[in-house]
């Protein structure tokens, strides 16, 4: 496991090389902006780019808020350190259930893959990357096939990751109670369901100090594990449930070190 505090100190001379980091108020990439058909996403890529690897972002906001322009940081970050980025939209709640979100996220990534080399980026090396709601996603499209291809899973902060041991520990409330209404889908929508018996992509996996993140992540980490997946369990116990998005790629930040060393070792 990477622990905050032992990351800070190796990370500016190992993990960040010299003026990739980004400071705050930095002007950011202007993306190109695509309708994938259920909805819309932003291609961010450096004039000129080809054959990059690509970060594929799938936004938090609870299943029902939420844009895809709430990057902050990462697109003048990883462009600068060799990746394109994708931001997607995806249909909200109430007007599409956790399912259909499921099925848009897999649409938008087919998408991409088919037409991210017009953009200077490469297919064969694209890492699915989500946070809250949005890891939710990434994790349960992972898990289950929906991303075919997909180099790496970055797993940025969520408890959904086993939805009936949330309802058995307490956790089934407030936002996931709603997201989540009927315990008959419970099962499907899990991504712990999916993981079985074969072995998955290399898997990240980030936790917040939020109630319940920490012990919820280890032991969907400690699933992945037993099938022989390669899982980087990130300890960011330090940052509230917001902060470990919205630092990523700033100037100095834990997470967004290990996050690079896992995305640069993911697509080679």
């Amino acid at each position: 496991m990477i622990d905050r505090r032992s990351l800070i100190l190796v990370s500016a001379a190992a993990m960040l090389p010299l003026g990739t980091s980004v400071a705050w108020g930095q002007r950011q990439p202007v993306p190109t902006t695509f309708d994938y058909g259920p909805a819309k996403l932003d291609i961010y890529a450096p004039d000129g780019a080809r054959g990059l690897p690509v970060v594929f972002f799938v936004h938090g906001g609870a299943w029902r808020s939420g844009k895809r322009s709430q990057v902050n940081a990462k697109p003048a970050f990883l462009l600068a350190n060799g990746f394109c980025l994708v931001s997607i939209d995806y249909r909200m709640l109430p007007e599409a259930e956790v399912a259909t979100q499921a099925d848009d996220v897999e649409k938008a990534y087919a998408y991409v893959r088919a037409n991210i080399a017009r953009h200077g980026g490469d297919a064969r090396r694209i890492v699915a990357m989500g946070h809250s709601a949005g890891c939710h996603l990434v994790a349960l499209t992972g898990m289950r096939g929906g991303l075919p291809g997909v180099a790496a899973l970055l797993l940025d902060d969520t408890r959904a990751y086993d939805l009936t041991a949330l309802s058995r520990n307490g956790g089934m409330a407030g936002a996931y109670a709603r997201a989540f209404p009927d315990p008959a889908q419970w099962a499907a929508l899990s991504p712990a369901s999916y993981v079985d018996c074969h072995k998955h992509p290399p898997t990240f996996i980030a936790y917040s100090g939020a109630s319940g993140r920490d012990g919820d992540s280890k032991v969907f980490a400690e699933r992945l594990r037993a099938t022989g997946t390669k899982v980087t369990l990130f300890d960011g116990s330090a940052y509230t449930h917001m902060s470990i998005n919205r630092d990523f790629g700033e100037d100095g930040d834990a997470l967004t070190g290990a996050a690079l060393a896992f995305l640069k070792s993911a697509v080679g």
